[in-house]
């Protein structure tokens, strides 16, 4: 499944969530191209830290962003909000780079990694995305600016002085004037407005270019760069500093992509995504969505909509405020939200697509091979026992290859039963006696856990009830995976080669061994005389319950004679009874 979703993920900026087998967000990352990085995770050979994560990859989530300088931000705040086991380095926002301004008479401009940051009493610009940019910005700033260069005052002034890159402020004195205008400016700068030094830089790259000191242009050109870096526009660090969540969705073939991006102290924190299928009415049905979001999530003070919400209607039943953005940085946010939405819709179309393609050609090569007409609907049925005896049974069905989970049953088998195959025989019959009893639809195939000596004794039952229902075994080979298909004729398949149908039977085969295992370990675990009880043919709910008010526990149970159980049960099921607590307790 990892290989078909990556061949969906777009070549964009943003970033990407690895998760284990548990859902657990391991590791985040960001990229320029999603695409090839998480290509590279999987298309590479790795060493070391890497190799380990990527041996516990599971499966990805990604968030798209505008550029390389959003998903950097994105990046940071996702690693802070998860903390991810494999994002040792990110961790401690002392790898964050800001630039600071000392508040001193003369101050002293610097990028530091201060992992304080909020108790940090000077005037601080960033986070930033490159620690490079950020430094050749503050190497900008001092060669136009004559700032203070050296950390402590000297007594006399520097070279720096000498080559007019600062004013000399241990030696003399400065117009305080003139020292405010140059850090409004610089403010102005570091808060996005770089026409002052772009013009400057043009000005003096042009003239470098006209007097051929190419190396002298380049070089200008290059912090040119470095401040388009630096200063871009940052959809993710807005100037709102109050709790938002964003609204995007895409919407086609009557289903609704919805993306919803939280937004916390004016920075993506967290996002959360919903599709749904046969939506008929899109406007009200988004409405409604919202509406019932706030019953999981808490509500923020401002919610950010598109102009196809109702935005006065959620104002009134939320009682938040609700803004339709037309421009702006807000309105960046929810392009991401909507984008997002559309490349989430896209992809899981594009991943149904593709397993509807590989179901209906495994279908089609399971029917040819058992000669069947169709194998849309199939039963697997396998069991377990209790104790090394006292055997349960389940049956799982599946249509279309995808679970039914409320067509699924299970069976207590009748407790004098000793083996694995009596076991199934007796749940193949009980279960399709019953469905000739009460005219339930039989499936087009039966798939048994074993080889001939199983698919043999099943097709026996089925002889026996009239049923002509193809049935197959799965079949272990030496290092115990299954290979080899079994059918009623007792031909071996081999599906090795088959890689989809062996996908799909496997599944088949592990979900049916999960669901019986479960019974089994349910009765067993919880060891209550209750729970046991249930395991035995024979005793129903009257039964149970005069055993319960007499005997309390399975100690006490354990300590009567056949005789003291024949008095509630019949003689029979007392002594299988009997026997299994005294085969219990020797166990």
């Amino acid at each position: 499944m990892l290989k078909e979703k990556l061949m969906l993920v777009p070549p964009k900026p943003g970033c990407y969530l690895m998760k284990d087998k548990d859902g657990i967000i391991i590791y985040v990352g960001k990229a320029k191209n999603l695409k090839n990085r998480l290509k590279s995770y999987f298309n590479s050979k790795h060493t070391g830290k890497t190799a380990i994560l990527v041996f516990n990859i599971a499966d990805f989530e990604y968030i798209i962003t505008n550029n390389e300088i959003e998903s950097f931000l994105l990046e940071i705040n996702l690693i802070k909000k998860y903390s991810p086991k494999y994002n040792i380095l990110l961790k401690d926002d002392k790898t964050y780079p800001y630039i600071e301004i000392s508040i001193e008479e003369y101050p002293l401009l610097r990028v530091i990694r201060n992992k304080n940051i909020k108790k940090n009493k000077n005037k601080l610009y960033g986070p930033y995305p490159s620690v490079y940019a950020a430094r050749k910005t503050v190497e900008l700033i001092n060669r136009i600016y004559p700032l203070r260069k050296c950390h402590n005052m000297h007594k006399k002034v520097c070279l720096y002085y000498h080559i007019g890159e600062c004013l000399g402020y241990c030696e003399h004195k400065i117009d305080k004037e003139k020292m405010k205008n140059m850090l409004n400016e610089i403010d102005k700068f570091l808060n996005g407005n770089s026409e002052i030094i772009t013009k400057r830089l043009n000005l003096e790259m042009q003239k470098a270019s006209d007097e051929l000191n190419y190396e002298l242009a380049q070089e200008l050109k290059n912090m040119l760069d470095d401040i388009q870096v630096t200063l871009v526009k940052q959809v993710i660090d807005t100037n709102h500093k109050y709790n938002f969540d964003c609204f995007g969705y895409y919407t086609e073939n009557n289903m609704i992509s919805i993306q919803v991006l939280f937004v916390r102290e004016g920075i993506i924190s967290y996002h959360h995504y919903d599709l749904f299928d046969d939506v008929i009415d899109n406007e009200s049905f988004l409405e409604r969505y919202i509406i019932n979001f706030y019953d999981r999530f808490n509500k923020p003070k401002e919610i950010i909509i598109g102009p196809n919400f109702d935005a006065l209607l959620l104002k009134k039943c939320l009682n938040v405020a609700v803004l339709v953005p037309q421009k702006g940085s807000i309105k960046k946010i929810l392009d991401v939200a909507n984008n997002n939405a559309k490349m989430q819709y896209l992809e899981r179309v594009e991943l149904i697509k593709k397993n509807n393609i590989k179901k209906e050609e495994s279908k089609q090569i399971l029917n040819d091979m058992l000669d069947i007409s169709s194998c849309n609907s199939i039963e697997i049925f396998d069991n377990s026992h209790l104790f090394g005896t006292y055997y349960v049974g389940a049956v799982v069905v599946f249509e279309n290859f995808e679970p039914i989970k409320n067509k699924y049953r299970k069976f207590k088998i009748d407790c004098t039963v000793k083996d694995d195959l009596s076991a199934m025989r007796e749940v193949i019959y009980r279960r399709y006696y019953r469905a000739l009893i009460e005219d339930l639809p039989l499936p087009d195939l039966i798939i048994v856990d074993g080889g001939k000596t199983q698919v043999m004794a099943t097709r026996e039952v089925l002889d026996s009830l009239n049923i002509s229902t193809k049935v197959i075994g799965l079949k272990k080979d030496n290092n115990h995976r299954t290979s080899i298909i079994v059918d009623d004729n007792l031909i071996e398949h081999d599906i090795k080669t088959y890689n989809d149908l062996f996908i799909y039977l496997s599944k088949m085969q592990e979900e049916v061994h999960r669901y019986v295992i479960s019974y089994h370990r349910n009765i067993k675990s919880k060891g209550s005389l209750s729970s046991v009880l249930d395991n035995i043919s024979g005793i129903g709910d009257k039964r149970k319950q005069q055993l319960l008010k007499k005997y309390k526990s399975i100690a006490n149970m354990k300590q009567a004679t056949i005789d003291e159980l024949k008095e509630i049960l019949p003689d029979n099921i007392a002594n299988n009874f009997y026997e299994y607590l005294k085969r219990d307790d020797n166990e």
